[in-house]
């Protein structure tokens, strides 16, 4: 029951994270005035940068965590399978706000990315939701609003530094 309730808490975690930073990121980069190539580099880049850093993270604090529990020396399996878990959840989900970039004209592509981030936050909130068996459209709605502030800010620091 533990290791499962780690690989959820992974698996939620690299993906709400990588949605809500992934479309921030990219929001306030298009608002910026960027080019399109060079939005589609940054999303790349950022996504397999932070998921490798979420992964390290997610890997030390779950080894530190067990150690602390145990009170010494823990298997190491569990805190590399949840460092996978982050890396390979927060990698394919930054595809998602990533994909209109690369297939959509660039005056729509920020709108498409937003919704279709927000849209998937929901989603991840209502199956986290269902998984620990509460409210889904709560759950759901919580990351909509939790995320699109992520994406306002993005917006917001984009819009500020805006390429003249």
């Amino acid at each position: 029951m533990k290791l499962t309730a780690t690989y959820v808490r992974s698996t939620i975690f690299g993906i709400s994270d990588s949605l809500v930073s992934t479309v921030g990121l990219l929001s306030g980069i298009d608002i910026s005035g960027t080019a399109r190539q060079a939005i589609i580099l940054a999303g790349v880049v950022y996504a397999f940068v932070e998921a490798f850093s979420m992964a390290v993270g997610s890997f030390l604090s779950e080894q530190s965590a067990a150690e602390y529990l145990a009170q010494g020396e823990v298997s190491e399996t569990t805190p590399y399978v949840a460092g996978a878990i982050m890396f390979i959840s927060f990698v394919l989900a930054s595809f998602i706000p990533i994909v209109s970039y690369i297939f959509l004209p660039l005056a729509s592509a920020l709108w498409v990315s937003i919704a279709l981030s927000l849209f998937s936050l929901f989603i991840v909130g209502g199956i986290s939701a269902k998984i620990s068996k509460t409210k889904i459209l709560s759950h759901g709605l919580r990351m909509v609003v939790l995320g699109g502030a992520a994406i306002l800010i993005g917006v917001i620091v984009g819009g500020a530094a805006k390429i003249r």
